[in-house]
Order: structure tokens, then C-alpha cells, then sequence
């Protein structure tokens, strides 16, 4: 690929080492939450929300749990400035929500925010500028102490409108483009920042380090933030906050090291929406601490549910891949992968584990609001005699022979490849009946009556092309009498090889399924037969075989 010399590194590692979150292998617990779908993810939209779309994407966020959520950045414009105000003055925000208003700093702007969040009980105040080197030279062509002047200033205004107000609200601060500043000298922006603040274990500052353009591998960010945590002022009385963006692809995985390495908070969106490649997803991040046992505080149980809001809030289309939350993200089209989760499944059930260690299945998809047999187990034409047992026995009580889960998972198979099309749980029952249940192309059975003398002897009616006979045969059963009753009517030759049966339902009324396997030449046919009396059921089944061999 041409040009890519004109590229070079635009991060800066710590002046000291600053690895010890490497030494960890897990998160152990949630971070604080903030939600930004309002500003930043709402920004990024090409056609941002109205306000009142606005008020029920507040309340979809305060429904999944988050308890910090930026609004909107009030200076911006009259909607941004009416949302909070509406939010305000129709006590729309909970108690123990805190809503979270951004302001560049700057006089006027600073002003009109604190305007805006008048009589609100629980708010921050997010100040900001850009430090990043690329800025101060480009930008604001100033330089490093001209900047840190820009952030030193806001935040004495901050607390100065805060104590005129007789207020109680706390701040955030950070420096825009962090990623492309060099952490010694963020360090000391922030740490004057902090020094006017003063803030205190009882009321705390935020510090948000953005990687506003993800411009490094996430162990780099890694490495920033556990600098901050090792040599910020104030440690205790700070809650350290990240904002990874996605311009790498790497902001799920920057945002779990940066925790390693000693955040406390994460912001960002659903599904990651926002600017160029989107923030981090804190979707993603939540699940995956759900996924090793870790309580996310954040609730996607009715994960559809949300999928379909966000869709209709934002006008975005969600990755049927998206982790979690994608429509195909349970799917298994790959026989093996269908027959090794039905296995484990049936494992699972067998041993009564409380544990979830399903295979290709890293969570329990119940526990998002999804169902196994329309998400989990998808047939088409790479499926599987695995997964197509499994669905038609989870779904219609349908517990064939092993032999007949193989026919079975060919003829959903040559269906599917002949419509080019996934199968559908109903489809693949079609499948099932037209096959096995209900082929009477050459013959059917109208009638089958018994006598015993000595041996069984059946009498057997028989339908084939438009017309009607009577057989006799003897066997050493009812079935057996049957079968040699129609190879003499069909000179018929087969043996019979396979017979089970069993309750379509725990009911005592309940139909019987019986399943019947012959073979003949070398080759296995099979049907199956449902009815309430079981030898009925069983002469179905095997009408059903014989008739699969003779269209063959």
C-alpha cells in the first residue's frame, strides 16, 4: 500500500514504567457507569434526536441502570439548553441519578451551562480543553503554559459559579486529546486543575482521561492511565475516568486494561455510537464482566428490547455480529458446532449445573431475553443432524433414533440449498412432516385389523393407485404381522431394523410418536407415526419408511 511512510507515532509512553496492571488477569468489579448517547452519541448522528426522542432515550438509560448520564452539552444549542431544562423542571431526573453537562473552557459557555442546570439536585460540571500537541500547535497555536492557563481558568470560574449559586456540584475535567499529549505535561495540567478544586474523599473530582482519537495499541493507554493513577495529586479523592474512542477498534479492550490499570468510571454508549469509528460499547465491556462472573450494575436482560428502542431512538442499524446483542451472535449454522452445543445442552440438564460452560456458547443467551430454538440453533445448508434433533426435541418433543437426526439433518439440508435460504423452526417441522410423517405418494394404509391364533395374524387395507385391497399376514407381533402383510401386497423387500416410541407429552392422554427404520439394499429409510393408540402410531411410522424407499 502506498504512502504509509507519511505516518508515524502520535502517542507518548509515561516518562517511567508503568506496567503493573499487565500483572492482573481479570476485572473484579464494575466501574462507575456515565452514559454519553446524548451528547456524544447523539453529535454523531446525521440526524440528531428531537427532545422529546431525547426524554425516552433518558429513560431507556435510567430503566438499564445508569446512574451518571451526560445530557447534552446545553451551550450548544436551544434543544441541548430546553432538554435539561425539561429534564429540570418536569422532575424527570431521579435521585440518584446525577445528570452530566459538558462546557468548553470558556467564559460564555461555562455561563450558559450553569444557566441551564439551575435547580437540578445531582449534577457535573464536565469542563474541557485540548491539550494534545497537534492542537496547541495547529489550534490554539499557543503554548504549554498558555493551555494549561485555558484549563486553569475554567476551573476557577467553575468553582466560582458554583459557590454564587449556593450549589453543590461537583466537576470533571479533561484534557481533550489526551492520547496525543505527552503525559508528564497532562499530568501537570491536571494536577493545577485539581490544586484550584481541592477536592475531597467526601466530594470528589473527575478526572476523564478521552482517548479522543485512539491513536495507539490499548496496552499504551494502559500505561498512561496507570501513570495518572500512580502520580496524580489527590488519588483519593479523584475518580479516575476513562473515554476510549474506537478509532483502532481497540476501545473495548483500551477500556479493560485502562480498568486493570486503575480507572475507576467508564464512559461511553450503547453499541458505541459515536464520532468516525464510535466510543466504546459499554454493552460489550458490561457483558463481558457478566461473562466471568462479575455483576456489570447495569441490567440487559430484555436485550431485544433495548436493541429495538435504540433502533428506533437513534435511527441506527445494529451489526447482526454486535457481542451480545446482535441477532446472530447465538447462531450456530455448523453441524458441528450445532451437535456439540445440543450435547452440551443435554449435559447441562443431565448433571443439573449451576455453572454455565456451554460450548461455543459464552453465555446463556436466556440470560439477555434471547430463546434457543429461534436464536441458538439457525439450520441451513451447513447444518447439522445435531442441530436439527435438537431443535425439533426442544420445540415439538421430537426425540428421534440417532440414525433418523442424520436423514433428518439431510433433508433440512437439500431444502435449504434448494431455496437458498436459512430454515426456519416452522420450515424445518414442514420438513420433518412432509418426510417422515406424512408421505403417502405410493401407498397408504387405510385400515389394519387382528387376530390371534397361536400367532398374530393382521388384516390389513390397503389404498394404492386409486384402489383398494385386502391383505393377510402373520407375524410375531402386530407390527411384524403388518410389515409382512405389506411386502406381500407391495412385493416389497426390507428389513425391518429400527422401532422406538414415546409420549409427544407427560400427559396421560398425550399422543405417542413412534419411529420406524428399515433398510433395503444397503440403504436406511425411515418414518415416523403419531396417534393416541401406539400400535396405530407404529404402522404409520413404518407405511411412512416403506413409502420413502419405493420413491427412492
Amino acid at each position: 500500500m502506498k504512502n504509509y511512510s507519511k505516518y508515524e507515532k502520535q502517542y507518548f509512553l509515561p516518562p517511567v514504567r508503568c506496567m503493573d496492571w499487565a500483572e492482573k488477569d481479570a476485572v473484579e468489579s464494575a466501574p462507575a457507569w456515565c452514559s454519553v448517547d446524548l451528547r456524544d452519541g447523539n453529535q454523531s448522528l446525521i440526524e440528531p434526536m428531537s427532545l422529546e426522542t431525547k426524554l425516552n432515550f433518558f429513560k431507556l438509560l435510567v430503566e438499564i441502570g445508569f446512574k451518571e448520564i451526560e445530557v447534552g452539552f446545553p451551550a450548544a444549542s436551544e434543544t441541548e439548553y430546553e432538554f435539561m431544562r425539561r429534564l429540570i423542571e418536569d422532575n424527570l431526573i431521579p435521585d440518584d441519578v446525577t445528570v452530566q453537562v459538558l462546557t468548553q473552557a470558556r467564559e460564555h459557555i461555562i455561563r450558559k451551562t450553569f444557566e441551564a442546570v439551575r435547580g437540578a439536585k445531582n449534577v457535573i460540571v464536565h469542563v474541557y480543553n485540548s491539550t494534545s500537541v497537534a492542537q496547541r500547535e495547529q489550534v490554539f497555536r499557543k503554548d504549554k503554559d498558555a493551555v494549561k492557563k485555558i484549563a486553569v481558568d475554567g476551573a476557577m470560574l467553575l468553582k466560582k459559579l458554583t459557590e454564587e449559586a449556593g450549589a453543590d456540584y461537583r466537576f470533571e475535567y479533561s484534557p481533550e486529546s489526551f492520547t496525543g499529549t505527552e503525559p508528564k505535561y497532562a499530568l501537570e495540567v491536571v494536577n493545577a486543575v485539581l490544586d484550584v478544586w481541592q477536592p475531597t474523599a467526601e466530594k470528589k473530582a473527575v478526572i476523564n482521561l478521552p482517548a479522543t482519537v485512539e491513536n495507539a495499541m490499548p496496552h499504551v493507554y494502559a500505561q498512561q492511565v496507570e501513570y495518572f493513577n500512580k502520580y496524580m495529586k489527590y488519588r483519593d479523592s479523584v475518580v479516575l475516568s476513562l473515554h476510549p474512542h474506537n478509532d483502532r477498534g481497540c476501545a473495548v479492550a483500551a477500556a479493560e486494561m485502562g480498568i486493570l490499570a486503575g480507572a475507576d468510571r467508564i464512559e461511553g454508549t450503547l453499541f458505541g455510537n459515536g464520532e468516525r469509528t464510535g466510543n466504546v460499547d459499554i454493552i460489550t465491556l458490561a457483558m463481558n464482566m457478566f461473562s466471568q462472573g462479575v455483576d456489570p450494575c447495569l441490567n440487559f436482560e430484555n436485550m431485544p428490547y433495548i436493541c429495538s428502542l435504540y433502533r428506533a431512538y437513534t435511527g441506527m442499524d445494529i451489526n447482526p455480529r454486535q457481542p451480545y446483542a446482535g441477532q446472530l451472535v447465538f447462531a450456530a449454522f455448523s453441524g458441528s458446532h450445532q451437535d456439540a452445543i445440543a450435547k452440551g445442552m443435554e449435559w447441562r440438564e443431565k448433571h443439573n449445573l449451576s455453572v454455565w460452560n456451554v460450548p461455543y456458547l459464552p453465555i446463556d443467551p436466556h440470560d439477555v431475553g434471547r430463546q434457543y430454538d429461534a436464536d441458538v440453533i439457525r439450520i441451513n445448508s451447513q447444518s447439522g443432524k445435531g442441530g436439527v434433533g435438537y431443535i425439533l426435541q426442544k420445540s415439538y418433543g421430537i426425540n428421534m433414533p440417532a440414525g433418523m437426526k442424520e436423514a433428518m439433518g439431510y433433508a433440512a439440508k437439500d431444502v435449504s440449498d434448494k431455496l437458498h435460504k436459512e430454515l426456519h423452526l416452522e420450515e424445518v417441522y414442514k420438513v420433518f412432516c412432509q418426510r417422515f410423517l406424512e408421505n403417502r405418494s405410493i401407498f397408504d394404509v387405510l385400515a389394519a385389523h387382528y387376530r390371534q391364533e397361536g400367532g398374530i395374524t393382521a388384516i390389513v387395507t390397503i389404498s394404492k393407485d386409486g384402489k383398494t385391497s385386502e391383505v393377510t399376514a402373520g407375524g410375531n407381533g402386530r407390527l411384524d404381522a403388518v410389515s409382512n402383510s405389506l411386502k406381500k401386497a407391495l412385493g416389497a423387500d426390507y428389513t425391518l431394523t429400527d422401532y422406538e416410541e414415546h409420549a409427544l407429552s407427560q400427559r396421560s392422554s398425550s399422543r405417542a410418536i413412534s419411529y420406524v427404520g428399515i433398510e433395503s439394499g444397503g440403504k436406511k429409510f425411515w418414518g415416523a407415526g403419531v396417534d393416541e393408540d401406539i400400535i396405530t402410531s407404529s404402522v404409520k411410522a413404518l407405511v411412512t419408511a416403506i413409502n420413502n424407499m419405493l420413491s427412492a
